[in-house]
């Protein structure tokens, strides 16, 4: 996929444009729905399909006081919408500029006199321009004037809701990550590293790791099911594990923590830059505090043994992860 970050590296016009405009938080079924139908029709008209969205996130701009944590960082978005099978991707800049152009001048500019569209998917749901002016409606018309094709999509539907980026969140907050799953259509992850002075050292023999601080969305603190990616070479390697969201109450600890056991461990190449990615797939438990270590760690043991009856029955059924 390419991907341009400003309009003036766009080429010119020549093939039809069928694009879609989105933040694209998480890249779950709704965006995925929406852009297989760009994809489909880009290739039916011998054309491009491509994806606009932005950085960073509106809201971000908009609302500094009470920042958004992402479902997707930039990086992650990009790798995902990659995987989609889309030509391109234009990641605008979301400036005070662009904050303040009106709808008209964002299809005029943007859209027709930058990214040369020929048709534009969109769910019907979807608001742009100043204040959020402009409707699909609004779209609609612009684009009979403009020359752009409109078309757009109720919202896609999952356990008797609508599929959004702020479903999901509102899922994750209170640590449901099996249904924030069965939105996005494959487990929520998180990309990070060894925490920074655990002792990490080129042969790591401890099946413990913990994460280092992540600035993004992670479900609520509390004991999950996961697995944990370790590197994202051909020498990666994937490990059932137990993990603990939070703050280690027992030990009167205040520093927050993610900390991963994993149940198949065997000793592995490891730095402070390996790369890891986290992936959620049930919970377990909330996050309490027990009378002493030693029943903490029975606590730990119940919990392992829930994990590993979770993997043995996966794989019995033939299951993905």
């Amino acid at each position: 996929m390419q991907i341009y970050r400003h309009l003036s590296e766009l080429p010119p016009p020549g093939a039809p444009v069928v694009a879609t405009i989105g933040n694209f938080d998480g890249v779950h079924l709704g965006h995925r729905f929406v852009i297989a139908e760009v994809i489909e029709r880009a290739r039916f008209l011998g054309g491009t399909s491509f994806a606009i969205t932005f950085d960073p996130h509106p809201a971000r701009v908009l609302r500094p006081e009470t920042p958004i944590r992402l479902l997707t960082p930039r990086q992650r978005k990009l790798e995902l919408l990659a995987e989609t099978g889309l030509d391109a991707t234009l990641v605008l800049p979301f400036t005070q500029e662009l904050c303040h152009t009106c709808a008209r001048d964002f299809a005029t500019n943007t859209l027709v006199e930058g990214v040369h569209i020929t048709e534009i998917h969109e769910g019907d749901n979807f608001r742009f321009g100043y204040h959020a002016e402009a409707d699909i409606h609004s779209l609609a018309e612009l684009g009979r004037e403009l020359g752009f094709q409109t078309v757009a999509y109720a919202p896609r539907t999952v356990r008797g809701g609508p599929v959004s980026s702020s479903r999901i969140r509102a899922l994750l907050e209170i640590g449901n990550v099996s249904a924030a799953r069965a939105l996005l259509g494959r487990p929520f992850s998180i990309d990070s590293s060894p925490a920074h002075g655990r002792g990490y050292g080129t042969r790591y023999t401890v099946p413990t790791i913990n994460l280092a601080p992540y600035a993004e969305l992670l479900p609520q603190d509390g004991v999950y099911i996961t697995t944990l990616r370790v590197d994202d070479g051909p020498d990666a390697q994937t490990f059932e594990a137990v993990t603990n969201v939070g703050n280690r109450p027992t030990f009167g600890a205040d520093s927050f923590a993610v900390e991963s056991h994993l149940l198949n461990f065997h000793p592995i190449q490891l730095s402070e830059q390996t790369p890891l990615r986290l992936s959620f797939l049930q919970r377990l438990r909330g996050e309490q505090r027990f009378p002493s270590p030693e029943t903490l760690l029975a606590q730990i043991r119940q919990d392992v043994l829930r994990a590993r009856r979770y993997f043995d029955l996966c794989r019995a059924m033939q299951v993905e992860f």
